[in-house]
């Protein structure tokens, strides 16, 4: 295969880059399978990311390269057409690359962006409008007791009016997302800290809301500081760079009750999407997005 192909996606010109290149060294699997994923899955990951400044973990030697870092900076080189997003951080400002396109998606994965991650915000940093649980298993436990508090948190947050959607962190953990009204970040970030706690208080054996290491053997760390807004939680849809090729993907609540298998790769995923569509629609939809009590 040529090093370099030129192309045109949506009307941008792009040159792909080593394409048979291994990105996941203990499957063979490339990074031109990689582009082909994020072109197939575009249709549902596009949604979750356009208008939100984007954070990128990019791999220039594959995930077993050594060469790891993440890029918040629009990097040098980026076409024009490449849309930014002005963030306004504690220390510097700086523009973000808002993946608002097919062509900007393939630009950016051609950049050995493996995953994508994204704050719960778009535009204004103090308006949020998701709320996220992350579910990171300790020591002794894993995706058994994640389901547990998954199930727990999905009960306590619909009793406050929440719609709450999940998905596979790609690793060992769930990620549970609601959609809000536009909150500030003190608001989101206190409530998911109560929520966190009252699990804890309601299930201290298996629930911690700290994440002190001394604490979180044979617990489940519900990580509420994800709703900072200095952060970003993995994208819906987004490779993950583990030993293999996995997949942060949404999964149902008939899924995370049964003994169902919780570990995707891209295929299976893509199998997913053409089966039962944007398993996280109901985050983009009116109907759904709630208020904190």
């Amino acid at each position: 295969m040529p090093d370099r192909i030129a192309t045109t996606v949506d009307g941008r010109s792009l040159t792909l880059t080593h394409l048979d290149k291994v990105w996941w060294p203990r499957t063979g699997y490339t990074k031109g399978q990689a582009l082909d994923y994020y072109a197939r899955i575009a249709p549902v990951l596009l949604p979750h990311v356009t208008g939100r400044p984007a954070t990128f973990v990019r791999f220039p030697d594959g995930v077993d390269g050594g060469s790891r870092f993440y890029n918040k900076h629009v990097p040098p080189g980026a076409p024009d057409w490449v849309r930014t997003i002005a963030v306004a951080g504690r220390d510097e400002n700086r523009d973000q690359v808002d993946v608002d396109s097919l062509a900007a998606l393939m630009w950016a994965a051609n950049l050995a962006a493996i995953e994508i991650h994204v704050p719960q915000w778009g535009a204004d940093p103090n308006r949020h409008d998701r709320l996220v649980l992350d579910l990171d298993p300790g020591p002794g436990t894993g995706m058994s007791e994640c389901r547990r508090v998954a199930l727990l948190a999905r009960d306590l947050l619909a009793a406050d009016g929440l719609t709450c959607v999940a998905k596979t962190s790609g690793s060992k953990g769930l990620h549970l997302y609601a959609a809000l009204e536009p909150t500030s970040e003190a608001a989101v970030s206190g409530y998911a800290k109560a929520l966190a706690m009252r699990l804890e208080r309601e299930r201290p054996e298996l629930v911690v809301h700290r994440m002190a290491k001394n604490l979180r053997t044979d617990h489940v760390f519900v990580d509420w500081s994800q709703n900072a807004s200095a952060k970003t939680t993995a994208a819906p849809y987004t490779l993950r760079a583990q030993s293999e090729p996995t997949v942060s993907a949404p999964v149902s609540w008939a899924e995370i009750e049964s003994d169902a298998d919780l570990v995707f790769g891209p295929v299976q995923v893509l199998e997913r999407m053409a089966r039962d569509g944007d398993g996280f629609a109901p985050l983009l939809a009116a109907e759904t997005t709630g208020r904190l009590p």
